[in-house]
């Protein structure tokens, strides 16, 4: 008997995208007010976004869109279409508020300020989107794609294409521009760790423990197309026999392997940990 596609409670959609508008809403402003006043970049599709308006004066929203879209049609089947409506959803929240925050003051004309805190604040929002289930960066995307057919992993592929960014970046603003771009990219990308728990690494361990553990298991090999191993356990408080699922998932399910779970059952216990390497099955090596 084929199961029914779970359902994401109403709350819980509607809080999850007003914390996406915040998301891109603070990521825009980040953009508007601190880096693009100081020709400062970010990596990835915001970065790419930021050097062809800086070169045409393209209207930085509407890049970001056009750019980031066929990536986000193109992994809609290994994502999920949930997260295309949420990441689409976060792109034009992101469009729209940096166009609404354009004649505004910038907040510092200091370059180093503006690269330490344009940094800080564009880290959470994107944080804060993709620990939402959204995503503004389409390079990411990109990567889980391609990198199935080759040697390398998502991380590996995304560091790749912000060298040639970056580079780029170089020639156009100047090579001290580009190196404060370089501190902004490193600034964002930690304080995303911070803001999400973690979710800067490519692959997370998830251990779910539930009396609906085969509905459960069922539906996120629907649902995600996941291998989940099922181990027998014994629950020590109340002396019964229980059972454990095991399952290894990219960054960007997490929060969808979460609403599985709790929406099947309300009760059932998750531990999500981080990988360091990841061998043989769906998933490619994140390290040599």
């Amino acid at each position: 008997m084929a199961s029914q596609k779970v359902k994401e409670p109403i709350p819980h959609m509607i809080r999850r995208y007003i914390m996406l508008f915040i998301g891109a809403s603070l990521a825009a402003a980040a953009i508007e007010l601190f880096l693009v006043p100081n020709t400062i970049i970010d990596g990835g599709v915001i970065g790419i976004s930021l050097l062809v308006n800086h070169l045409s004066g393209i209207n930085f929203g509407i890049l970001v869109l056009v750019i980031n879209l066929p990536f986000l049609i193109a992994g809609y089947r290994r994502i999920g279409l949930d997260f295309l409506f949420s990441s689409l959803f976060s792109i034009v929240a992101l469009s729209v508020v940096e166009s609404l925050l354009k004649g505004i003051s910038p907040a510092t004309d200091e370059t180093l300020l503006a690269t330490v805190f344009g940094g800080l604040i564009l880290g959470a929002g994107v944080g804060i989107v993709i620990r939402n289930a959204g995503a503004l960066d389409g390079t990411e995307i990109l990567g889980i794609i391609v990198t199935k057919q080759m040697p390398f992993s998502v991380g590996e592929f995304v560091m790749f294409i912000n060298v040639f960014i970056f580079g780029w970046a170089g020639f156009v603003l100047g090579w001290e521009q580009a190196m404060f771009s370089i501190l902004t990219y490193y600034i964002a990308s930690k304080t995303i760790d911070v803001v999400g728990q973690g979710i800067l690494n490519e692959t997370k361990a998830a251990i779910i423990v539930s009396s609906l553990s085969d509905e459960i298991a069922e539906e996120i090999g629907n649902e995600l197309r996941r291998g989940v191993t099922m181990f027998y356990g014994k629950n020590n408080y109340h002396d019964t026999d229980t059972e454990v699922l095991y399952v290894v998932i990219t960054r960007l399910e997490v929060s969808k392997l979460k609403a599985i779970a709790h929406t099947i059952d309300p009760k059932a216990f998750i531990t999500i940990m981080d990988t360091q390497e990841v061998h043989g099955g769906r998933f490619k090596t994140s390290g040599h």
